[in-house]
């Protein structure tokens, strides 16, 4: 299990009086044992869970199709295994419970993630067990990264970042959406990440679709491009997002791009311990709203073990800058109104003194220029 995070809940629960905590997701579970069941996101029946009590003890609850990866993973951790198509995983994990007397504790789980029937299986053979939600317990503690999660997200921001570039500079007049994805899969793998989330390959017209995958479209002149990328490591992801333009931007692209530029800076000066988080959403308004666009509802959101995790940096909500708090910062425009959309989007760790920039690769001050 991972130490500095199972220690960083122990405290959690003692400040709400609990005697243990169960996560079940699969962000949870990379983010409590420091790894990935590989089969748990795709068969969302396969059932993991992960068990941290108040008094220092640990155990991960697995199917037997992933035991072997489990134990070899997981240390000295204690894992109960449940036999599929043989044993009914809650009922494994109900015997957990009472060997460890926690048969009539209080124990917090993801109630935003366990299935009605479930729930409904641990109320009837624990009657006494006073289960309560835990969910904000752990949006809390995932706020706040470890000196450990901060160089893996600082890793996995040069992956993304370095992916992006590698396939722009494998790029020119004809080249398709689907050429570069696989010059971006590449360089993401031969970098070492073990997986990518939400890859989006945007040219031309397609730019203003938030979140499209590659197709067979092939760069024009004067085409604008956005890429993303989300690079992922045990379970934690890092997106990175850069335009480019196919030789020469059209003048009005220059300008909607320079006051992206504008307001990343604005946003990174801002981001600093103890300020607010709508404040930083106001001072990107002040820059954007010369464009007379229409803005994205947020600029910022905290990122780890899910793509985007808050809190989000928008006008719906106010949340105090922490130190130790990784983001995703994007400036974006969609809906330009003359044919393309735009993002600059970066990873960045907030220090004791401020921002500071992990997506350091490419140079984001201009659009990078595919040759025609």
């Amino acid at each position: 299990m991972r130490t500095d995070v199972t220690n960083r809940l122990r405290q959690q629960l003692d400040r709400a009086g609990l005697d243990a905590l169960v996560c079940m997701s699969p962000e949870n579970i990379a983010y409590t044992a420091g790894f990935v069941i590989p089969s748990q996101s795709l068969m969302r029946w396969r059932h993991a869970m992960t068990l941290i009590t108040a008094d220092g003890r640990e155990a991960i609850v697995c199917i037997d199709m992933e035991e072997t990866t489990v134990r070899a993973s997981s240390g000295e951790t204690e894992v109960r295994v449940w036999r599929e198509f043989i044993d009914r995983p809650m009922e494994v994990f109900v015997a957990l419970l009472r060997d460890w007397g926690l048969a009539s504790a209080r124990v917090a789980i993801e109630m935003n993630y366990l299935p009605a029937a479930d729930y409904e299986t641990l109320r009837a053979a624990l009657p006494d067990l006073d289960l309560c939600a835990g969910d904000d317990i752990l949006v809390a503690a995932r706020q706040v990264k470890s000196a450990d999660e901060l160089l893996l997200l600082e890793r996995l921001a040069r992956i993304s970042d370095t992916a992006i570039r590698t396939a722009y500079e494998s790029a020119a007049v004809g080249t398709s959406e689907m050429d570069i994805a696989a010059a971006l899969t590449r360089s993401v793998y031969e970098q070492g990440a073990q997986q990518f989330k939400l890859m989006i390959v945007a040219s031309g017209e397609r730019s203003q679709l938030p979140n499209v995958g590659p197709t067979g479209r092939r760069l024009a002149p004067g085409d604008v491009c956005r890429v993303e990328i989300f690079s992922v490591i045990d379970g934690y992801h890092a997106g990175v997002c850069r335009t480019a333009v196919v030789g020469d931007a059209p003048p009005i692209a220059e300008r909607i791009y320079a006051n992206l530029v504008e307001c990343k800076h604005a946003v990174f000066d801002a981001i600093r311990p103890g300020a607010s988080s709508r404040h930083v959403y106001e001072t990107y308004q002040k820059t954007f709203n010369a464009l007379k666009m229409p803005a994205i509802s947020f600029v910022a959101h905290s990122i780890g073990v899910n793509l985007h995790e808050p809190p989000y940096f928008g006008p719906y909500s106010d949340h105090v800058v922490q130190e130790g708090m990784v983001l995703g910062m994007e400036p974006l425009v969609y809906r330009t109104g003359h044919g393309f959309g735009m993002q600059i989007k970066d990873m960045i760790a907030v220090g004791a003194s401020g921002a500071r920039l992990l997506s350091d690769v490419t140079d984001t001050e201009k659009m990078f220029q595919i040759p025609a």
